[in-house]
């Protein structure tokens, strides 16, 4: 019998972007960019562009299950990133996802807060995510924006960065990427902590800011890149690890575009691979 192959599959589970520089955009750029197959399940459409959100339409949960059962029951998944969800019923229903289809690989990025600073999520939703969905995510991966708001507290300095880690592993995560880069200074830190691992292990990735307007989407796009490279057969670490440098490749291959007249999206085929296969 012939061996079978299939590309590495990744579904993303998030809103749509009219600009094209986040959501469900950004995701399946980077997933093709990284040499990934992939899929969608539209939780939301926006009204946006590089200078703010001007509408949110949420898709009915029933409508949200559907498209999860189109793709599962016929495609299936080697990765998950999940973006948006605007209310608890659109969480349940990921959750409900995630234990029916036993997804593994799943990353999870609290989208709460826009980078043009327009909130993104109902406040009853917070709840529902950390109790549904931290505890069943491979990796948490907060802004510290969002970092404030699941921690109801700010996290204004580097020194700050291993509590908040701390705390938020407290509140059910396995894993937290805690993303540092609304910090100021000339380096930034972002710390990746495991809940069965003491802090001396946690792996801090620092590299220096690069002097770019157009951020939009960068929450997504490193996201997506982690789940494309757990799709891929890396460890955690090294997803985390190689995301990282793809994200910044993408920063500064579009610091000197302008696109639009506020935050541009990144460049995401930078440095496109090929379609992989897995066996």
């Amino acid at each position: 019998m012939s061996q079978t192959f299939h590309y590495p599959r990744v579904l993303t589970i998030a809103g749509s972007d009219s600009s094209g520089g986040a959501g469900i955009q950004a995701d399946l750029k980077t997933f093709s960019a990284l040499g990934c197959y992939g899929m969608t399940a539209i939780t939301a459409l926006t009204a946006q562009n590089t200078l703010g959100v001007s509408g949110i339409h949420g898709v009915p949960p029933a409508f949200l299950k559907a498209q999860l059962a189109a793709v599962l029951d016929d495609i299936g998944v080697d990765a998950v990133k999940i973006g948006m969800l605007h209310a608890p019923e659109v969480v349940e229903v990921v959750a409900w996802a995630i234990d029916t289809y036993r997804l593994e690989r799943v990353v999870l990025d609290p989208v709460m807060v826009a980078t043009s600073g327009d909130r993104l999520i109902e406040e009853a939703t917070v709840s529902a995510l950390v109790r549904e969905l931290f505890p069943r995510a491979t990796v948490v991966t907060p802004n510290l924006d969002e970092a404030g708001l699941l921690l109801g507290r700010p996290v204004r300095d580097e020194s700050e960065l291993e509590g908040a880690c701390a705390d938020l592993l407290a509140l059910g995560a396995r894993a937290v990427l805690l993303k540092g880069g609304h910090l100021g200074g000339d380096l930034l830190t972002d710390v990746l902590a495991l809940a069965d691992a003491p802090a001396a292990y946690w792996q801090h990735l620092t590299g220096p800011r690069i002097a770019s307007r157009n951020v939009h989407g960068t929450g997504c796009t490193l996201s997506s890149a982690i789940a494309a490279h757990l799709a891929l057969g890396h460890p955690l670490d090294e997803a985390v690890q190689a995301a990282h440098g793809y994200i910044r490749g993408a920063i500064e291959a579009g610091a000197g575009v302008r696109t639009g007249g506020g935050h541009g999206p990144l460049n995401h085929g930078h440095a496109p691979v090929p379609m992989r296969l897995l066996g």
